[in-house]
């Protein structure tokens, strides 16, 4: 079965988002990779993932202590599902600026499994200042970040850790830091 995992866009979300984030204009709208100053590696389309359910972890940094380390392996999406995507709606102030976050600890465990991409349904996998520079801490380590994913609780149906075929198609853009792309599980 094939899961949509992309947050569907309307053109008003668009407006709106333009509107508030300057990144927006540089393909940091919607369900994007982050690939700041790198080219998007094309076996990178498809990988091995696994989502972990995150979402009791509430006002604190998700920790290494809250995912199976163990089930993560080479060349892997990882996904994270908070569920807070739906919770404050994408775009709003509360989802760009409270957003879940993971800890360095858990960014540097992950990187250190050689994983291709981290993804959530959230902002960022870090907020504020830290944000972008997390992104190219991770895209110089060849891993990549994809934000703003949805329906992570499909693939899960009830169990806390989920493995699927990840599918991430970006858009060919050049200069530009974020490519707007669709997502698809296969499960």
């Amino acid at each position: 079965m094939l899961i949509d995992i992309t947050l569907k866009m309307s053109p008003k979300m668009v407006a709106d988002a333009q509107k508030r984030e300057k990144g927006a204009f540089g393909g940091h709208i919607g369900t994007h990779v982050d690939v700041m100053n790198k080219e998007f590696p094309l076996e990178y389309v498809e990988r091995p993932g696994i989502v972990f359910d995150i979402s009791d972890c509430v006002e604190r940094d998700i920790s290494v202590k809250d995912i199976d380390l163990h089930m993560v392996e080479q060349d892997m999406f990882v996904a994270f599902f908070s569920g807070f995507i739906e919770i404050a709606g994408y775009g709003s102030q509360k989802y760009i600026s409270e957003h879940p976050q993971l800890s360095n600890e858990l960014i540097d465990a992950l990187l250190s499994r050689r994983i291709s991409m981290i993804g959530v349904d959230f902002a960022g996998i870090r907020r504020g200042s830290e944000h972008s520079l997390k992104d190219q801490y991770c895209a110089e380590n060849g891993v990549f970040i994809i934000e703003n994913l949805c329906n992570l609780n499909r693939i899960l149906q009830g169990q806390p850790d989920r493995l699927f075929q990840a599918f991430t198609f970006p858009v060919n853009f050049e200069g530009v830091t974020g490519l707007p792309c669709r997502v698809l599980a296969k499960v």
